[in-house]
C-alpha cells in the first residue's frame, strides 16, 4: 500500500514541503470537490476503502492543510452583481499593505505578484458604488501608488481541482 501523503523539500529550501498525494488521496479529494458532504461510507465505495479508512485520510489530508471543505456561494444569487480584479503598484513593504488589504471584508483574494504590478486582488460587491467605496479604501493605504480595476463581465470558468489529475 502506498504512503498516502508524503512530503518533499529541496535542502536550504524554507518554502512549505511540497504534499505528494497517492492516487487513492486524490481519488478522494475528488470526491468531496464534487460534494463536501459526500458521506464517508459512499465515498469508500467508491475508492474501494472502508469509512474509517476514509475518515482517516481525510483528517490527515486536513491536518496536513493539503485541503478545507467549505461552502462556496455564488456571489450573484446573494446580489453581489460586480467582481473585479485590482492591480495595485505600491511602495515600500508589500506584506504590509498587503496585510491591510486583506482587513477588506469584501476582498477575497491578495497575492503578490512579480511583473509590472506588486499585487493582485479580487474583490466582490453589490454594485459599481460599492466598488468606488472599496478602490478608496484600497487608495487610502499610505504605500499605495496606482491602481488598475478589471470589471468581471461574465465567468467562463472557476475550478477548485489542483493536484488532482
Amino acid at each position: 500500500m502506498s504512503t498516502p501523503l508524503r512530503g518533499t523539500r529541496r535542502p536550504n529550501d524554507t518554502s512549505p514541503a511540497t504534499i505528494v498525494l497517492d492516487d487513492i488521496s486524490k481519488q478522494i479529494i475528488e470526491q468531496l470537490q464534487a460534494d463536501g458532504r459526500r458521506p464517508y461510507a459512499t465515498i469508500g465505495k467508491a475508492v474501494g476503502l472502508s469509512e474509517a479508512a476514509v475518515r482517516q485520510r481525510v483528517q490527515r489530508l486536513l491536518e496536513a492543510g493539503v485541503m478545507q471543505i467549505v461552502a462556496v456561494t455564488d456571489p450573484l444569487t446573494l446580489g453581489f452583481s460586480r467582481q473585479a480584479m485590482i492591480s495595485i503598484k505600491c511602495e515600500g513593504d508589500l506584506e504590509t499593505v498587503a496585510d491591510e488589504l486583506s482587513a477588506i471584508d469584501e476582498i477575497d483574494y491578495v497575492v503578490l505578484t512579480a511583473g509590472s504590478v506588486d499585487i493582485m486582488c479580487e474583490v466582490v460587491c453589490e454594485g459599481d458604488g460599492h466598488l468606488l467605496e472599496i478602490l478608496g479604501k484600497i487608495r487610502a493605504i499610505p504605500s499605495v501608488r496606482t491602481t488598475e480595476t478589471f470589471v468581471y463581465l461574465k465567468l467562463r470558468k472557476q475550478t477548485y481541482s489542483w493536484g488532482t489529475r
